[in-house]
């Protein structure tokens, strides 16, 4: 296939809408927000489908990385995906999150990178040749497995070390030289992640690229874009992108302080379910995300369950309470998966209220 077939196959491949499918609860691993789960999969306890490849976007401190060790960590905690292998490889050396406490020692020891070296060392992807070797060494490995590449950002190229030595040793020598730095990215994401996506299928494995936002500065229409190439976009199964509304604050010894982030997750692709949703969630870095938390405040903005000045009616629950009390009513009860249930029951109703409602048209 040309280049130019293959764009216009990208291009006709962005414009096209999906056709929505159900889901098993099993198939299915939780990214740790019930909101973003019902966004993804319309399934309150599961966002990401096996066999499948996803795409997380987002700016700066807006959650990509503690959304991808949750996803990790919701896998330790399912039955379904006992026997998958955990790879975190961590391209930007820049996860210093203290895992143990965040989120469990269990999950800790499960987590491992794409390779060690012979002192055991763990080896992390530094090209993007280097991240395909190691995904392929995975899936030759025949175990089931979630891949997590935080981020493509950080990956270098073979082309953009060569060019770099080519300038380096030119400016040394006094000598001009012709060319662009292209890191060469876009052109093995194409080549790559044809072949890597098929054989996700056949295990069952998740592959999870994260990205940064960058500014679309070469575009007319501005506005935002990352790095990598159309393909990305092309062979995503869910594309989802994330960006801080607000910052959350605390009075702690008589001073205002930051303790955590409302994250807006927009679902920019779904093959899943079709539709493209936002939701809110908070996280904090003492704790993580805030599950329960974003789930009241969601059904309350719904008003599925009432407020009464600030006591809160968890309707079919049988408990009542300001928020903070609420959630620790919910918690010592282990409520958690009927909330869960409660959030997923008013989402389908939105879903079924928003439908078009006429006569098929192909019956």
């Amino acid at each position: 296939m040309s280049s130019k077939e293959e764009a216009e196959q990208i291009n006709k491949e962005l414009n096209r809408k999906p056709r929505a499918r159900k889901v098993r609860r099993r198939d299915l691993l939780s990214t740790g927000s019930t909101l973003l789960n019902l966004a993804c999969s319309d399934n309150p306890f599961g966002g990401l489908l096996k066999g499948k490849f996803y795409l997380f976007v987002g700016n700066s401190q807006s959650g990509k990385t503690f959304l991808s060790l949750s996803c990790l960590a919701e896998a330790v905690q399912n039955k379904y995906f006992k026997d998958y292998r955990l790879i975190y490889d961590n391209v930007e050396d820049g996860c210093l999150i203290d895992v143990d406490r965040v989120f469990s020692e269990e999950i800790a020891d499960r987590v491992e990178p794409p390779a060690v070296d012979e002192e055991g060392e763990p080896l992390y992807s530094q090209s993007i040749e280097e991240f395909y070797y190691n995904v392929d060494d995975a899936l030759d490995d025949g175990r089931p497995f979630i891949y997590i590449n935080d981020s493509m950002d950080g990956l270098t190229s073979d082309a953009e070390n060569s060019k770099f030595e080519e300038l380096k040793k030119a400016h040394r020598g006094g000598k001009q030289t012709t060319g662009s730095y292209g890191d060469g990215k876009a052109k093995k994401n194409s080549s790559n992640l044809r072949r890597v996506v098929s054989r996700l299928r056949n295990t069952g494995s998740i592959l999870l690229i994260v990205c940064q936002t960058r500014d679309n500065i070469g575009s007319r229409y501005g506005g935002q874009t990352y790095s990598g190439g159309k393909a990305l976009k092309f062979y995503a199964t869910v594309e989802v992108w994330t960006a801080v509304t607000e910052t959350l604050k605390k009075t702690v010894m008589d001073k205002v302080r930051d303790v955590g982030v409302l994250i807006q997750a927009q679902i920019k692709k779904n093959r899943i379910t079709g539709r493209l949703p936002k939701v809110e969630f908070s996280i904090f870095p003492s704790y993580g995300i805030d599950d329960m938390g974003s789930c009241i405040d969601f059904l309350v903005e719904e008003k599925w369950w009432p407020i009464t000045k600030q006591t809160i009616t968890a309707t079919g629950l049988g408990i009542k309470g300001t928020r903070d009390k609420l959630i620790d009513q919910i918690e010592k009860a282990g409520l958690e998966d009927s909330v869960r249930s409660a959030v997923g029951e008013c989402w389908a109703r939105i879903q079924e209220e928003s439908a078009l409602k006429r006569k098929k048209r192909y019956e």
